[in-house]
Order: structure tokens, then sequence, then C-alpha cells
């Protein structure tokens, strides 16, 4: 079998003209694709008892499980692996559900083919290293299996692209990505933080590429999951993967976001799934009257965006003329506060103000640094009394 190689993976540049089978043509069923099961498969008896269950519910598209558990600690548990191979193709052999499992290796991959699994899903530490996606994507080429891709534990972009490019030159078209959220700096009231905006701009770079969520990862506890869910779902994603044991009190990994079979079924009763778009001439006047106002609105806001970096330039040459550093601590802050105090008196975000304020005053700050070296550069520049000195 030919592999893949390095030459080409890079050869892709128009991710928009990546041809992708959407998820209603995987075969598994129509509508957003609902994939549910363990975190880890832990037993054969734990595994047919929750996919029962969850054939019951019939709200079921592909059953989940996790054979091998990459794991921080070697102590923990780490998964039943090979043999649980097994398990799966019981399950599907008497609920009649397909099943998914985590690859994380060339032999996992290899493995997962010749058992007759249904698709596959690459992890977010998988993700995080392109060495093992290469290695991934090699062993599946050709493959006619559907592939999901996790985010990896940054947000970073480039990264998460990089493994969906790998597994797209591999010859493989049944592609998903999988927003699962990604590692925390700080305290959160999510085990990993949600940022949409990076789930979104995925999907603005490849339009033809399905985005699935994964509420139990993002959320980290089972009574979040609900809401998350939700959200995903209202911002049109093509599908859950959502964990679901048996009796979670007991699992071996991931217990506090895993829900049991009954809170699944009361999960999928509540969520509300809505359509992309209407055919009534009433909602179409009116979302194109709002989506003006928006348009209008936001070409104001590049214009005086455009201003302000102008004067920034300017400010940068007076500056330099006066031998006056380019960033002054006091002044940033008193913007920052002023500038949120009135965003929230606005009715705004408080935190989502001060990430807008911070963009644009680092932008200032940079183009003002690139007048300070190109003056400096020509000599038209009057050095500070310091000159060196960090301020």
């Amino acid at each position: 079998m030919a592999k893949a190689t390095c030459t080409d993976f890079v050869v892709i540049t128009g991710e928009e003209t990546m041809d992708i089978v959407q998820t209603g043509s995987w075969g598994f069923g129509e509508g957003p694709l609902i994939i549910a099961g363990p975190c880890s498969a832990e037993s054969e008896a734990q595994l047919m008892a929750t996919a029962r269950a969850l054939k019951a519910t019939g709200r079921v598209h592909l059953f989940r499980a996790g054979l091998w558990k990459p794991r921080s600690r070697p102590s923990s548990f780490v998964g039943e692996g090979f043999r649980a191979l097994e398990w799966m193709a019981r399950v599907k052999a008497e609920t009649g559900l397909p099943v998914t499992v985590e690859v994380a290796s060339p032999e996992h991959a290899t493995a997962c083919l010749e058992a007759g699994i249904d698709a596959v899903w690459l992890g977010a530490r998988t993700v995080s290293n392109p060495f093992s996606v290469d290695a991934i994507a090699s062993a599946l080429q050709g493959a006619i299996l559907p592939v999901m891709i996790k985010n990896p534990l940054s947000p970073d972009l480039d990264l998460w692209m990089g493994a969906i490019e790998r597994i797209y030159a591999a010859g493989i078209r049944r592609i998903a990505a999988v927003h699962r959220g990604f590692t925390p700096w700080e305290k959160s009231r999510y085990r990993n933080l949600p940022k949409w905006e990076l789930a979104i701009e995925l999907r603005s770079r490849i339009p033809s590429l399905p985005v699935i969520c994964d509420p139990s990862h993002m959320s980290g506890k089972a009574a979040l999951v609900p809401e998350t869910a939700q959200k995903a779902i209202d911002m049109n994603m093509a599908g859950l993967m959502i964990e679901v044991h048996i009796d979670p009190p007991h699992a071996l990994s991931d217990r506090d976001q895993q829900l049991d079979p009954r809170g699944f079924a009361k999960l999928m009763d509540e969520l509300v799934f809505r359509s992309s778009t209407s055919g009534d001439i009433s909602f179409l006047n009116r979302l194109e009257d709002l989506r003006n106002r928006i348009d209008s609105i936001d070409y104001q806001i590049i214009g005086l965006i455009a201003s302000r970096m102008r004067i920034s330039e300017e400010m940068g040459e007076f500056k330099c003329h006066s031998g006056v550093t380019v960033f002054q601590l006091e002044r940033w802050l008193e913007i920052l506060q002023t500038r949120t105090q009135q965003g929230v008196s606005e009715g705004l975000d408080e935190e989502f103000t001060g990430r807008v304020i911070r963009m644009i005053h680092e932008e200032s700050i940079r183009l003002q640094d690139e007048v300070l070296k190109r003056l400096r550069s020509a000599g038209r520049c009057t050095p500070p009394p310091e000159e060196g000195k960090e301020q």
C-alpha cells in the first residue's frame, strides 16, 4: 500500500476546496450525528450494558468507547487495549450500533481497520504531535472509514488544521473535526475552555468541514453537559460526542463528566434542534434587514479602527522626535480601565471589552514601534535620554 509522505502533506494550500463527505452521507443516519458511549471500555459487561441502554433510547448513531487511554500518570487506568476490540465487535453485532474508538498510533489504526471498526478519532494529545498524526495518516492511507480529529490541547488553529490536512492528504474524505475545548491556563467553570471563536474560524477556513462538539470533555461536569450541548447545536454544529456510562460514579476514568443512560435520554429529549435557515419570506426579510444593519456598523468599526491606527503612527513619530518611549504604563492602565468601564456601562461583557481593547492597543504599540525603528534607521529620530534602557 502506498504511504503518504511529507511532500504529500504540504501541497494543500486552498483549504476551502477540500472535497469532504458530509456526516449525513457517512451511512449512520441523517441530522446531527449523535455519538455516545463510555469514556473507557472497562469490561465487556460494562460495555454491553451501556450499549444496550443507549440502543434503547433510539437516539444514538454511533457508539463510542476508549480502548487505549493516554493518561498523564502510568498508574491511572490506561484502557483494555486490543482485546477490547472483540467487545466492540460484540456491541455492533448484538445492538446493530456502528462503533468508533480513539486511535493514538499506527498499530491502533491498523487493528481497527482489521477489526471492522466503523469510524475512528484522534484525541487531543495525539493531534498535538504532528509526527503521531503523520504515522496514523500513513496507516489509514486510502481508508473509507470516517476519521474525526479533536482539537489539540492548546488553542493552536494551525496545528488543528495541520492534522486535518494530513488525514486528507492520506486520501481520506470522510473527515470531521471535534471541538472538545482547550486546556485552561486559569480558573474556569469548564474543564476545557470552549473558545467557540476558534471552531468558527476553522469552519470559515474549511467551509466543507463538519465540526462536531464534545460537550463532555469541554464541560468536565455532567451537570454542565446539557447547557454546552445546546450551545453547540445552536451554533449549527454537525453533531455531538457525549460520554455515557452505565454507572458513572464507579467509572475508571472521567467519572465526573459522564452521564448515565437516563440522563442522556433526558438531554436528548430536551435539546432544541433548530434549522440553519427558513423559507419564510417575512423571516428572510427581517434577517436581511438585521444583517444590513450589522454590515453597516462593521464597516464603521473597521473605518474607525483604521483612523485610530493612523493616529497611532503619527503619535509614534511624535514620540520619536520627542525622545519618548512608545509604551507608558500609566496611560495604558487608564485606557484599559476607562474603556472597560464604558463597555460595561453599555451592556458589554467586561472580559470581552478588555480583550478588544488589548488587541487594539497591541496593534497600536506595534505600529508605533515600527515607526520608531524606521525613523531611527534613517537617522531622523531623537534618542531617548537613556538609550537602550528598558522602560
